[in-house]
């Protein structure tokens, strides 16, 4: 259950409050959009289009824009949470749309003319609007009615309640900004590669003259650029596996080295040819354990939930009176309005402007209505929202109606994936909203703001990536072992743009390796349910030291879960091998952290949530700098080709 929200604390005022806008003001809310759309947005979302390009997925801003908002609430004291809470609202809906310039480089893969940067955004922002207003219509049901938990919603609700303490917000602030400098640093050396190779001639020629060694000696310790390249260190991986930590992180790696060893059966049976790596086909097998494993999941979360509103039916829970929830109000008739005048404005869009049939248009806007509420239950009870499964399972229903073309798949099925996205972001947004209290309707501005500003972000960010990183441009399936595809594996496109084609296409190796898939996913859930289901095995796991090892074991290595082994299908294994490098440092440290007995830090509020604990704070802030010095990178590139 969400819970009543908390009464305020107390606290003593903060001098600078009387050199601050007052809050409510014009002036207040001026102060949070400034912040949130020139540094907490950016930042989240070039942290997320980075992410997206490189290893394939991306990780919600909304703890690291949380902490940062509330350096510039924390003199009003616990009244603050609620302005911080707008800008991490904010910050979250720029950086999930600029996520969403992996669709453009899907684009690009498949071969198709790219329109004027104007339409994209205006395509894009028109979905992010229809998404958050379809989302907000079910808030009430999801939220409200239902309770739904939202763990990642409840989580920075705790963190926004915990930094009111001073102490705690520099500590926080401190492992974030030192993380995010060491990726940084270590990004740029690895993104610099010719520097390392004159850095490597020049200490053989030192060696040469200072010591006399002889040329040829030092010639077998010469490592060549596309060694190099291949070694290169990746914080935004390794963090990313800090994370989530080693049960979810290992799973990668066993199907990474499953695919490694079944490579030369594939190719008999003619699902690669030679010398072609195992993702080639192997992402379509790992997409389809996520749909069977989804299919189950949130078959059983369906049922749960109604369940849940059946009961809450009977025991006769209602909302409080609407005079103590004011915050809550929402007009209703004017949300309807904007969901139906969004929606048409994307068909239109979607056919007048970028020329793509009005009917399938139509399907793929429709169906949002059920994915956006399917999504919805699967991430307030899982914190889980299946975005590739809506995808894909877009595709398929269009296929089904006669869908040929991969070109207006990828800008029909668009819809649902960002509608999908946004959308859950809203509920997830209001759950937080709920447990503080903060305005529904303020909140729901801020967060359309962050929809126009994230939808230009994504076009701009995908031009300046795509235009200095040219990896990038090259369809991954054609070119393989592309220089630089090492670092930039661009799972989530590769993953798209494979779908669309072996669905589309009606491939028939590529149709079977999804049908494996789904039936492996299938598999493995229901096989996992049932050991797991039983009080014995519960005890067991949860009471012995030998249970609670072969429960990790079941986990990671036997019944590896398929939405985190799917990645070991999705990028080759070096990124694979960072990513897990990064969970199990994170497991480990946190294992040895309990042994030394050391107290758990806490704040006025008491424990404090995941989310802040030192490997996830850490984790961000290496994707946030590695991000960030590829933007560096890029910018420098972009200015000096301008130059000459």
């Amino acid at each position: 259950m969400i819970g009543s929200p908390p009464a305020p604390a107390t606290q003593k005022p903060n001098r600078l409050v009387q050199y601050l806008p007052r809050i409510g003001s014009p002036a207040y809310h001026l102060m949070l959009a400034c912040v949130a759309i020139f540094i907490l947005g950016p930042l989240g979302g070039i942290a997320a289009a980075f992410m997206s390009f490189s290893i394939g997925f991306y990780v919600s801003g909304s703890v690291l824009a949380g902490i940062l908002g509330s350096s510039v609430t924390l003199p009003y004291g616990p009244e603050g949470k609620h302005g911080a809470n707008y800008m991490q609202t904010m910050a979250t809906s720029v950086a999930g749309m600029a996520a969403m310039a992996v669709l453009i480089q899907a684009a690009v893969w498949l071969g198709l003319p790219q329109p004027p940067a104007w339409q994209l955004v205006l395509y894009y922002m028109s979905i992010g609007m229809f998404g958050v207003g379809v989302g907000m219509l079910y808030t009430p049901l999801l939220v409200d009615r239902m309770q739904l938990t939202y763990p990642s919603g409840f989580a920075v609700a705790n963190i926004l309640r915990a930094l009111t303490d001073p102490s705690l917000l520099k500590r926080s602030i401190a492992k974030l900004g030192g993380s995010m400098l060491g990726g940084y640093g270590v990004g740029l050396v690895s993104l610099n590669l010719s520097w390392l190779m004159r850095l490597q001639s020049a200490l053989h020629q030192a060696l040469h003259r200072v010591f006399s060694l002889d040329p040829r000696f030092l010639a077998y310790f010469h490592v060549p650029e596309e060694k190099l390249e291949q070694a290169a260190i990746s914080p935004s991986s390794f963090g990313a596996g800090m994370i989530v930590g080693a049960r979810l992180a290992i799973p990668a790696l066993v199907i990474a080295l499953i695919g490694h060893w079944q490579t030369p059966h594939l190719v008999r049976i003619g699902w690669l040819q030679e010398h072609e790596s195992y993702r080639k086909t192997g992402f379509m097998i790992s997409l389809g354990g996520i749909l069977g494993a989804a299919a189950l999941d949130i078959t059983l979360l369906l049922i749960q939930a109604v369940r849940k509103y059946r009961q809450q039916s009977r025991a006769g829970v209602s909302p409080a009176p609407t005079a103590q929830e004011d915050w809550k109000r929402v007009n209703t008739f004017r949300l309807t309005l904007w969901v139906l005048f969004w929606g048409v404005a994307t068909i239109v869009i979607g056919s007048q402007v970028l020329h793509q049939p009005i009917f399938y248009l139509t399907i793929a806007v429709l169906l949002c209505f059920l994915f956006v509420l399917v999504n919805g239950i699967s991430q307030g009870i899982s914190d889980w929202n299946p975005i590739s499964s809506a995808f894909v399972a877009s595709v398929l229903i269009l296929a089904a109606l006669g869908l040929h073309e991969p070109g207006v798949g990828l800008f029909c099925a668009s819809i649902l994936f960002i509608a999908c996205a946004e959308g859950c972001d809203m509920q997830q947004d209001r759950s937080t909203g709920w447990r503080l209290g903060t305005n529904r309707v303020v909140q729901f501005r801020y967060q359309v703001i962050g929809i126009i500003v994230g939808a230009i972000l994504a076009v701009l960010l995908a031009k300046l990536f795509m235009s200095q990183f040219t990896i990038l441009q090259l369809d991954q399936f054609t070119h393989p072992h592309a220089p630089g595809s090492e670092k930039w594996q661009s799972a989530l496109t590769f993953k798209l743009v494979g779908a669309l084609r072996g669905i589309t296409q009606a491939k028939p190796h590529m149709i079977k390796a999804l049908w494996l898939g789904i039936a492996i996913g299938l598999g493995i859930e229901i096989t996992k349910k049932l050991i797991k289901r039983g009080n014995g095995y519960k005890r067991f796991a949860r009471e012995t030291r030998i249970g609670r090892a072969f429960d990790f074991v079941l986990d990671a290595i036997l019944l590896p879960n398929p939405y985190a082994s799917a990645l070991g299908g999705f990028v080759e294994l070096p990124s694979v091998l960072w990513w897990t490098s990064g969970g199990v440092f994170a497991s480990l440290f946190e294992f040895f952290q309990k042994r030394r007995k050391r107290p758990a830090l806490k704040s006025a509020q008491g424990e404090l949530p995941a989310d802040m604990s030192t490997v996830s704070l850490v984790g961000g802030g290496l994707i946030a700098g590695e991000a960030l010095s590829a933007v560096s990178v890029g910018l420098v590139k972009l200015i000096g080709a301008m130059l000459r």
